[in-house]
Parts: C-alpha cells; sequence; structure tokens
C-alpha cells in the first residue's frame, strides 16, 4: 500500500477539487483552535510582530498580494486569449456577475441600514471564492456540462476584479501623497519594461516588491499592487519561443503555490473565530443576517434573475447542454463567499466582534449555498440522463 501512496498524493494535488478540500481543511482547523485549549497561541502567534507587521497583517498585507497577482494574471490572460477575449463571450458573465454583486449588497443594507459602521459591510457577501466553488463542482464531474465550468470561471473571475475595485475605491484608508507617488513612479517604468518588450522576469519582481511597499505605505491596500503588477508583465513572448511569455511562467508558476500555501495559510489565519460567549442572539445579529442573506439568497437571485431575463429576452444564449436546474445550482454556489469575503470583512470593520459576527455571517452562507447548490446540481444531473 505504501508503495502507491506517493502516486494518490500526486493524483489527489492534480484532481480540481483539491485546492477548495485543502482550504476547508485548513479554515476548520483554524476555528479549532480558536475554540480549543490552544486559542491564547493561536491569537497571539497571529498578533506578535515580525519586522515591523504582525503575522496576521503580513499574511493579509502580503501573502494574498501574491493571491492579488496571481487573479490579475488570469484576467488579464482570459481578456486577452481566453473566455472573456470577446464582447459576446464576455457579456453573459459580465452581467451575472454584476447581478450578483448588486443583489447581495441591497439584502445587506436592507438589514442594517440604520448604523453607519455595519453599512460599511456592504461588499462582505457579493464575493464569490472561485476555489471552493470550482471544488464543489469539480466534485459532480462530466455530469455538469463544460459550459457551465467555463460560465462560472468566467464569472467568478469578473467577480474577483469588482471585488478589488471595490476595495480601491471603498476600503482605502488615509492617502499618503510621497508614497502614491513613488507607487505610480514604480508603476510607470513596469509599463516602460512592457513597452520595451522586456522578457525577464527579474526586473518586474524587484520592481513589484518596491510598489508594494509603497502602496502599503501609501494608504492604499497592499494588495493592489499584486494587480497592478500582473496587468504590466507581458502577454507574449518572444518570436523564437512565443510561449516564452512572462505571464504565462508567472501564472503556471503561482498557482499550485497560491493554490496549496496561500490561500490555505488566508483561511487558517482568518477563519478562526472564538464561539465562547456566542448565544443565540446573536445569530439574529443584522451584520450576520445580512451577509448569510446576501451570499445564500442575493447571489442566486441575483445571478440565475439575470442569466433567466437576458436568455427570455433574446440578449443572450444560455450555456450550452445546461438545463435551468444547473443554471440554478451554479448561481447557487456562487454564494460561497468564503476567501474574498473574509478578506473584505476584515477591511471593512475594525471592532474585532464585528468581525467575529462577520465570520459567522460568512460561514452560514457559504455553508447553505455550498451543499444545497451540490445537491440541486446532483438531482438535475440525475434527472437528465
Amino acid at each position: 500500500m505504501k508503495r502507491y501512496l506517493p502516486q494518490k498524493v500526486v493524483h489527489f494535488f492534480n484532481s480540481e477539487p483539491a485546492s477548495g478540500i485543502i482550504l476547508m481543511v485548513t479554515a476548520v482547523l483554524g476555528i479549532w483552535l480558536a475554540n480549543s485549549a490552544m486559542a491564547d497561541n493561536y491569537f497571539s502567534t497571529l498578533s506578535s510582530y515580525v519586522a515591523g507587521l504582525s503575522i496576521l497583517h503580513w499574511i493579509n498585507d502580503g501573502l494574498m498580494a501574491i493571491f492579488f497577482l496571481y487573479v490579475g494574471l488570469e484576467v488579464k490572460r482570459e481578456l486577452l486569449t481566453g473566455e472573456l477575449s470577446s464582447n459576446q463571450k464576455r457579456l453573459l458573465p459580465c452581467l451575472a456577475a454584476m447581478a450578483g454583486v448588486m443583489v447581495p449588497a441591497l439584502i445587506y443594507l436592507a438589514f442594517n441600514y440604520d448604523d453607519p459602521q455595519q453599512i460599511r459591510g456592504w461588499a462582505v457577501p457579493a464575493a464569490t471564492d472561485i476555489a471552493f466553488a470550482l471544488g464543489v463542482l469539480a466534485l459532480l464531474g462530466s455530469r455538469v456540462p463544460t459550459s457551465l465550468k467555463v460560465f462560472l470561471t468566467a464569472l467568478a473571475i469578473i467577480d474577483d476584479l469588482i471585488a478589488i475595485v471595490v476595495i480601491a475605491l471603498f476600503y482605502t484608508a488615509q492617502i499618503q501623497s510621497l508614497y502614491l507617488a513613488l507607487a505610480a513612479g514604480t508603476l510607470i517604468a513596469l509599463i516602460l519594461l512592457n513597452r520595451n518588450n522586456v522578457m525577464r522576469s527579474l526586473p518586474y519582481a524587484i520592481l513589484g516588491v518596491f510598489m508594494w511597499w509603497f502602496v502599503l505605505k501609501s494608504g492604499i491596500h497592499a494588495t493592489l499592487a499584486g494587480v497592478a503588477l500582473a496587468l504590466t508583465l507581458p502577454m507574449s513572448g518572444t518570436c523564437q519561443t512565443p510561449d516564452n511569455a512572462p505571464l504565462l511562467k508567472w501564472e503556471h508558476g503561482l498557482s499550485p503555490w497560491v493554490a496549496f500555501l496561500i490561500v490555505p495559510i488566508f483561511g487558517f489565519a482568518n477563519a478562526g473565530v472564538s464561539f465562547a460567549g456566542l448565544s443565540w442572539s446573536q445569530l439574529g445579529h443584522p451584520v450576520v443576517l445580512g451577509i448569510a442573506a446576501g451570499l445564500f439568497l442575493g447571489k442566486q437571485l441575483g445571478i440565475f434573475g439575470l442569466v433567466w431575463l437576458t436568455v427570455k429576452f433574446g440578449l443572450v444564449n444560455k450555456p450550452e447542454r445546461a438545463s435551468w436546474p444547473q443554471i440554478y445550482g451554479v448561481a447557487m454556489l456562487c454564494g460561497i463567499g468564503f476567501t474574498m469575503s473574509l478578506f473584505i470583512g476584515a477591511l471593512a470593520f475594525t471592532d474585532p466582534a464585528v468581525q467575529d459576527l462577520a465570520k459567522i455571517g460568512v460561514f452560514t452562507g457559504s455553508v447553505l449555498a455550498a451543499v444545497l447548490g451540490y445537491l440541486i446540481l446532483l438531482l438535475s444531473a440525475k434527472e437528465n440522463q
């Protein structure tokens, strides 16, 4: 049995659901530690300082900058050569993503409109966790048509792009002009490297690190530096080696690190919420209800409603070979907010108690969306057989 173990491990890490499963395991581990005898060690470790920043800060502003770099690379590739490379391909996932952002936000505001501090969390239920959603979809294998997987991927990428814009516009602290100017100068230098067809990765990496530091000090969230760097990387290689483009090399190289290290570490560090002293009444808190209802109800209503209307009015075609129940199941899966929702929640709220309430709302809405979305797709696949 031992001789086959390495092959099984390799097979697992090469499987589509692997990243989502590992993220789920690390998140559960974080929750367990936060409610165990080791809770003090867990929280004190995350709050301890290294080189001027807490470990949690390094994770959320440092490692997640690499995550956003990867997202930016993915977005640029899809816009230039992938599933978002033409207006016809962009229309349905773009409209669905916008509806999937607005409806959850409105539902959250309906619960929290009368509290100026809680209103800041309107974007928490607006995000979709691409790793989790695609991981659940992958568990169904060939029972789900390829067109739906493409639709979900494109929708989630646009969703991430909207989340990046939201973070830049609504969750930016006071601006430090000098550092912002330095960051802008570094960005111009990166653009010049691209314009001069510089294909070596090292200059981009060095300038990217400087830009990250300048953006961090400027007051804008440091993760946006990752997106800016991604957009400057050349997509085309040389005539002799067309596949040697820095963007493609970086995306391929970062993929396993992001999926199996960076995102799980983020989940482990940010999912930890202590349930000590939690009462049932707190589950009815407007923040919890707004986020949970936004993810579970808002996503499915916004996305499925938009797809149904645009197809009925003849504006777009329904994903090929996909039934309406299957489209509804995918819309439900988009309610898995987890990584991005936790990330925005940490930016939206400064009070640790409210941050914990936001996490509970994210867990509740995401779990409901994952379980029911999976069951709907499973049952609809059996009906189509």
